[in-house]
């Protein structure tokens, strides 16, 4: 499979080689958008629409990037940017560059793909548009949203008519039935309306579907000749609508791994006469199934569960499927590659099982997917197989024969001679098969490729056809003619014979080069051997033939000086197009391709034998060349009977087909090289031609200059003599305007005089008004200055009473103020007040407090106590040892209470300046430090009494350990009771970590009580105006936090002693297992 990345380009080509759809499943090209960078990422393809021909698509992607495909051209070109995503497509409009396409802002814009510029830009839906409808002639579209559908004009691009429904009623969708004046409307309520173009009437409306059926109509699709109307939606069943009688057909119902269908499209055919009978089905699974509506058979499908497919389109030419994929990319399937596979019969997978009779009303076809019975297989490894050899006479035959696409030319002359011609339906795919086309379309594209041939560059001067479709495929048929072989560019009949195919393949531009090809090649043979002259070896023969079947008629043309090249030539060269009608001319042409290439010249022979009567009664030579020029009262099937008799009795020495070669198709992949001319001729009229073309362009290039010259000098003449006419004119308007001033002056002077006398007269009353207004003037200054006088007055005695006001006001001002610094001061010493019962109540609290928890000691340590003594001698000795320890404690206390209430004495004399704070600070350092000195000793002495003291307790419990054992057990039990209670005390902040916190609190308590109540430079009192004129910054709060600090550190070098205490002590003796438990 050929994959194509448009990636950032703007144009190129579609594949590099020649695609092999049969190979590829049917795909031609797969196309993707991707782009390149930091994050590389594929653009989504959404929608995609053929032009009327078939031949290029249109694809938009969502970022708004629209592209056209030309599938012909093998070429891509980006014709628009409109930075949105596009939501639906329309590309067969009446002017064949233009393209609608419908935007996510609710909008449609019209553009064109040569000059890549907005057209027309169309708003009035206030939903997303959801499909677009053009008319078969191109003029007219309908745009469909969920709310409403408009009709636009495409000449003037300006709505018409707008259909608006109730929002409980939706469309589902607007469209123009093909090739008529029928629009059909389809709601969401299953109801479908027929409305009259031109009258916007309604013409019918579709009876509701049987009782019982839950279907839906989501999707709709009608034939070419607008007859059959094919519904689906979110069931398996398909309603085929009969819109002639406006009755349901049939019923379809689809396999069960069908439960929705998303898309209906017929497939177009060229030979069904607009009766399509093909449908192509896209359902929920991404997979596209082309089923006979008829037969109900499954004839292809596209896609699969790995590559699914979003949308599609089909061309109306019926050669090509656009499928956008799920993944986003863009595959182009050919539809002959396609249908290749039905020549091997595939599984059945549609039945239908019973038809509804003529006279019930039931239409329901029973729907059933089966599988082909296949021959029975024996279980052996051995297969025998009889091998049954045709005899080699029939086997040459049925190959000289057989036709492409499973047809025989026997059954085809068998067909012929007993209806005379073709059926209309299928006449172009028999011509096809008969001519054996190859269609290269990579050597036509090369063809076409090398644009228009200089010879028929101005072949609408010389053809003027109305229809610029078919002058362009002529012109295009033509050049490649030219392309192919030089002399067809040279030959001046070639449009003549060439016309007739071109206006009956003008759909198929390749089919319609290989048709004409064709026919040159055989049935044009020994023609340009006598270029530039008519073949007069070839009119030889019929003028044989004629000598031989007529010799009257042979001899009255002769008397008459009327040759060959007056009635065969223009026969031959037109292909009887000009004396034929179109039926005429199809059934004759249905004869020729049917038979040896020597049939033509029979035809043109019987043409003139069989118009003998009316021949024969000519006489003048104008007469003749006018009979042969024009249509004439002809039986043509006598005519055509008359020259298959010419065939079989014409003897073989004057029979055409001695000296024309049988049938010979076109090679595939390239054409055939075509030489069969004199080369030289060509060349030297082409050569002539190209000489001459120079010539003329050169002449043409002289005379325009000759042309440009004259003009110029005449312009110039023309300039000459408007300036001379406008200096006369300047120079006549000059003597009018001397006149005039000469005039204005006198009259100037006039009215200077009168202008004088009258300043006079002003300078007078002047002076007269000047002497009053200084009177006055002098009037208002007296005036003036007395009320500036009084006004003074006034204002010096404002200001005095001013001022008098003022100073009152400042003395009153002053008086208040005094009364609120008085009330301030009140109130402060007030707050002072207040303040300091506040601390002196704090003082009496923690007082209280510290009494409180005094007491809760002595209650605990007389407790501690009675328990002691509850004990035998052991726990009395523990007893007093810690009771010892607490009169220790409490003396220590004591002690540092009075030393504490010695620094607060210090404290308070320290008002006078920091200094001496600081020296009684230092000095009570070292009255702690010697304090520390004398707890040190004090601790060390009571150790030694505790030492001796266990030591007469070891000697005491050693003399009477012997002797009361039961006593022991009982004292170690007591041990185990006071050491529970011991450590139960721990475990409640203990004993001794109360009255540690006991003398903590004693210790904060006595720097704080002077610091409120004493007047310090650090904490002033507003009694005293020595503290509050004091400039020294010191807090006694730093102060108490550096000696608890101090205090603190002296505590653990207190604990430190005392352990290292025990440890000398336990060094000089080890007590007994009976007192280890004492600390």
């Amino acid at each position: 499979m050929q994959s194509t990345d448009v990636g950032n380009r703007e144009e190129g080509k579609i594949w590099h080689r020649k695609p092999s759809p049969a190979a590829q499943q049917g795909v031609i090209a797969n196309i993707i958008h991707s782009t390149t960078g930091y994050h590389s990422k594929t653009i989504r393809f959404l929608h995609v629409a053929f032009d009327s021909s078939g031949d290029s698509l249109l694809a938009g992607d969502h970022q708004g990037n629209i592209y056209v495909f030309d599938l012909v051209g093998n070429r891509f070109n980006l014709v628009q940017r409109t930075a949105q995503s596009c939501t639906a497509l329309a590309f067969s409009l009446r002017r064949k560059t233009e393209f609608l396409v419908a935007l996510a802002d609710y909008s449609i814009k019209c553009f064109d793909t040569d000059t890549k510029e907005l057209v027309s830009w169309m708003r009035g839906h206030d939903s997303s548009v959801s499909s677009i409808s053009v008319h078969s002639s191109g003029r007219y579209a309908i745009t469909t949203s969920a709310d409403t559908a408009q009709l636009w004009d495409l000449d003037t691009f300006q709505r018409k008519r707008k259909l608006n429904v109730r929002q409980s009623v939706g469309i589902q969708k607007v469209f123009f039935l093909p090739l008529s004046n029928t629009i059909i409307s389809c709601f969401k309520d299953n109801s479908v309306f027929a409305w009259e173009f031109d009258t916007l009437h309604c013409k019918y409306q579709l009876p509701s579907p049987i009782e019982g059926s839950s279907l839906r109509y989501k999707v709709f699709a009608a034939t070419r000749d607008g007859r059959i109307l094919a519904a689906g939606g979110k069931s398996n069943h398909l309603h085929l609508w009969c819109l002639e009688s406006r009755q349901l057909l049939r019923i379809i119902q689809m396999p069960t791994k069908v439960r929705s269908v998303r898309h209906l499209e017929f497939l177009a055919d060229s030979f069904d006469g607009g009766s399509n009978q093909v449908l192509g089905v896209l359902s929920q699974d991404s997979i596209m199934r082309f089923i006979h509506i008829q037969t109900c058979k499954l004839l292809f499908d596209v896609g699969s569960h790995e590559e699914g497919i979003g949308t599609a389109a089909l061309s109306p030419n019926g050669r090509y499927i656009a499928a956008v994929m799920e993944n986003g990319s863009l595959n182009v399937y050919s539809i002959q590659a396609l249908t290749q596979e039905l020549n091997k019969p595939p599984p059945p997978l549609f039945k239908v099982i019973a038809e509804p009779s003529k006279g019930t009303p039931k239409l329901t076809m029973r729907v059933t997917s089966g599988r082909p019975e296949r021959p029975w297989k024996p279980k052996g490894n051995k297969v025998h197989a009889k091998v049954l050899r045709p005899q080699p006479s029939a086997s040459l035959e049925d190959k000289e024969n057989e036709l492409p696409d499973g047809l025989n030319k026997k059954r085809l002359q068998a067909l012929l001679k007993g209806f005379g011609e073709y059926p209309a339906k299928y006449r172009m795919f028999v011509w096809r098969s008969l001519l054996q086309l190859p269609e290269n379309h990579l050597a036509f594209s090369s063809l076409l490729d090398k644009g228009t041939h200089s010879a028929f560059v101005h072949l609408q001067n010389e053809y003027p056809i109305k229809s610029r479709k078919l002058l362009r495929v002529l012109q295009r048929t033509l050049s490649a003619l030219a392309h192919w072989s030089s002399i067809f560019g040279e030959m001046p009949y070639i449009p003549l014979l060439a016309f007739p195919f071109v206006k009956l393949f003008q759909n198929n531009q390749l089919i319609c080069f290989e048709v004409v090809a064709t026919v040159i090649v055989n049935w044009c043979q020994h023609w340009f051997e006598f270029f530039p002259n008519p073949p007069i070896n070839v009119l030889s023969l019929v003028e044989n033939l004629l000598a031989h079947h007529d010799k009257e008629l042979l001899q009255h043309l002769m008397n008459c000086n009327v040759t060959s090249q007056v009635y065969a030539w223009p026969l031959l060269e037109t292909m009887f197009s000009e004396v034929l009608t179109r039926e005429d001319w199809l059934k004759i042409f249905d004869n020729v391709f049917s038979n040896h290439p020597s049939y033509l010249l029979m035809l043109v022979a019987a043409y003139v034998i069989c118009s003998r009567a009316p021949l024969l009664h000519c006489n003048q030579k104008e007469d003749f060349e006018y009979f042969f020029h024009h249509r004439n009262n002809l039986d043509i099937n006598a005519m055509m009977k008359e020259a298959y008799h010419l065939m079989e009795c014409t003897p073989q020495d004057i029979h055409p087909r001695r000296m024309l070669d049988d049938f010979v198709p076109l090679t595939k992949g390239q054409y055939p090289i075509f030489n069969k001319y004199p080369k030289f001729i060509v060349d030297y009229q082409s050569q002539e031609r190209e000489r001459i073309r120079q010539e003329e362009i050169e002449y043409l290039r002289e005379r325009q200059l000759v042309h440009e010259v004259e003009a110029k000098a005449v312009q110039r003449k023309v300039d000459d003599e408007k300036w001379y006419r406008k200096q006369e004119l300047l120079r006549e308007a000059e003597e009018q305007r001397r006149k005039i001033l000469l005039k204005e002056e006198e009259k100037l002077a006039e009215q200077r005089q009168r202008l004088a006398a009258v300043k006079r007269e002003l300078k007078v009353k002047e002076l007269q008004l000047l002497e009053a207004a200084r009177r006055r003037f002098l009037k208002y200054q007296q005036d003036q200055r007395e009320m500036e006088l009084n006004r003074l007055d006034d204002e010096i005695a404002r200001k005095a009473s001013m001022r008098d006001r003022e100073t009152a006001t400042t003395i009153r001002d002053v008086e208040v103020q005094q009364m609120e610094l008085e009330a301030q001061r009140r109130l402060f010493e007030q707050k002072l007040i207040k303040e300091k019962e506040a601390v002196t109540q704090e003082m009496k609290e923690e007082l209280n407090a510290n009494r409180r928890k005094a007491d809760l000691e002595d209650q605990l340590l007389q407790r501690l106590v009675e328990a002691e003594q509850a004990g035998k001698r052991k726990a009395q000795i523990l007893a007093e040892e810690r009771l010892a320890k607490a009169g220790q404690e409490l003396i220590d206390a004591d002690w540092r209470a009075q030393a504490l209430h010695k620094q607060r004495c210090e404290d308070l004399d320290r008002e006078a300046c920091y200094q001496e704070l600081a020296k009684h600070l230092r000095g009570n350092r070292a009255m702690e430090s010697e304090l520390l000195d004398t707890l040190r000793e004090e601790e060390a002495k009571k150790w030694e009494e505790v030492l001796e003291k266990r030591e007469q307790v070891a000697a005491e419990q050693a003399v009477t350990a012997a002797l009361d054992a039961n006593r022991k057990r009982l004292l170690e039990r007591e041990m185990d009771d006071a050491v529970e209670l011991a450590a139960k005390l721990q475990d409640d902040n203990g004993y001794f970590e109360r009255l540690r916190d006991l003398r903590t609190s004693r210790t904060q308590q006595g720097p704080q009580t002077p610091s409120k109540t004493a007047s310090q430079p650090g904490n002033a009192c507003l009694n005293d105006s020595s503290a509050v004129d004091s400039s020294v910054p010191f807090s006694l709060d730093r102060g108490r936090q550096n000696l608890e600090s101090r205090e603190r550190e002296l505590m653990v070098e207190v604990r430190q002693l005392r352990q290292k205490l025990m440890s000398q002590a336990r060094a000089k003796y080890t007590p007994s297992p009976d007192a280890q438990w004492s600390s």
